[in-house]
């Protein structure tokens, strides 16, 4: 454990957990714990930004602990945390909030998406990158899965862990970003020009990890598919491509095999395949996650041992900090 590197990742409890977040970033972190020390938070402080309801907010941020283990991310051989269980988190956003400049996060795009068209804009949203970095620093992560919606975070990341490091002297590692091998990039099933997220307002957009087989059948079978009657992956069919995305992520085959298979076929055939092929694949996670979920017990003390870990680390870097910066020890 000692010589591996630590590889840090987390996920946002808004939402329902879908098939984008589980080929996206679920099955990798599933691969990677056997590789790497391996950090597993759900970043319950970042769901702020957003309005919430208190008790959803908690019932959600135990339903994806509970569905990142029936996922396989195994509490033995990684730390499960939530991110309000470690206070330094904060504690060293805000010693990095002093090193940021406005102009960085002025030019963050999502802070811009985010922002566009609402009245009060809140200051969270405007710092969320600088709270991401704290996380990411916290732990000494030498690698951090990102999709390009958060490159320019991570960049941001490093170039604060650089901006101390040349003031105090080194204290932080600089994170690197760590791009899977493989994985096709899940879109939404109504408009497949945009990403599957849980946080989609339209839940017929995604396929949740925790829908009803009724609802996978119903999902799939209004999904977008495109003019013609060629089951052919191609740029200018995006509906049918993605759902062979989906349906090549879930069996592992390959395109052409698909293609090959479904010659002289209607898109009909494919989509009852597919809906066959997601309620098989979901079957084994639905049944974990519902034992799971009913085990309070279980939960509390995955996140109990999760925090004690994640704390230790976390304690050693803030108070190097604290030290470097000209605070008092306590």
């Amino acid at each position: 454990m000692l010589n591996k590197k630590i590889i840090l990742s987390g996920i946002q409890p808004s939402g329902e957990l879908c098939i984008g977040n589980y080929l996206g970033a679920l099955k990798q972190w599933n691969i990677l714990q056997d590789k790497y020390e391996s950090i597993f938070l759900v970043v319950d402080m970042h769901a702020l930004t957003v309005d919430q309801v208190p008790s959803d907010l908690r019932q959600r941020c135990l339903s994806f602990v509970a569905q990142y283990i029936a996922c396989g991310i195994d509490p033995d051989k990684s730390i499960i945390a939530m991110q309000s269980h470690v206070h330094e988190h904060v504690e060293l956003m805000w010693v990095l909030n002093s090193l940021c400049y406005l102009g960085e996060l002025n030019r963050m795009t999502q802070f811009k998406d985010k922002s566009k068209d609402k009245k009060n804009v809140n200051v969270g949203l405007f710092t969320y990158p600088v709270l991401m970095a704290s996380d990411i620093l916290l732990y000494q992560a030498d690698l951090v899965p990102v999709g390009a919606d958060q490159k320019q975070h991570l960049e941001l990341s490093r170039d604060l862990a650089i901006r101390f490091n040349y003031k105090y002297s080194d204290t932080f590692k600089i994170p690197e970003p760590f791009i899977p091998e493989s994985g096709a990039r899940i879109m939404s099933l109504q408009d497949p020009l945009k990403k599957m997220s849980k946080s989609d307002s339209n839940l017929n957009n995604i396929i949740a990890l925790l829908d009803s087989n009724a609802i996978i059948k119903k999902k799939i079978n209004r999904a977008v598919t495109d003019s013609g009657s060629e089951i052919k992956y191609s740029e200018d069919k995006p509906g049918l491509s993605n759902l062979i995305d989906i349906y090549t992520s879930l069996t592992n085959e390959k395109i052409e095999d698909v293609e090959q298979k479904y010659i002289g076929k209607m898109y009909s055939v494919l989509k009852k395949d597919l809906i066959e092929i997601i309620i098989d694949f979901l079957g084994p996670i639905k049944e974990e996650y519902t034992k799971i979920i009913s085990d309070k017990a279980y939960l509390a003390e995955v996140l109990s041992d999760g925090s004690e870990k994640a704390s230790f680390k976390a304690r050693r870097t803030l108070s190097k900090v604290y030290r470097k910066v000209g605070f008092v020890k306590k």
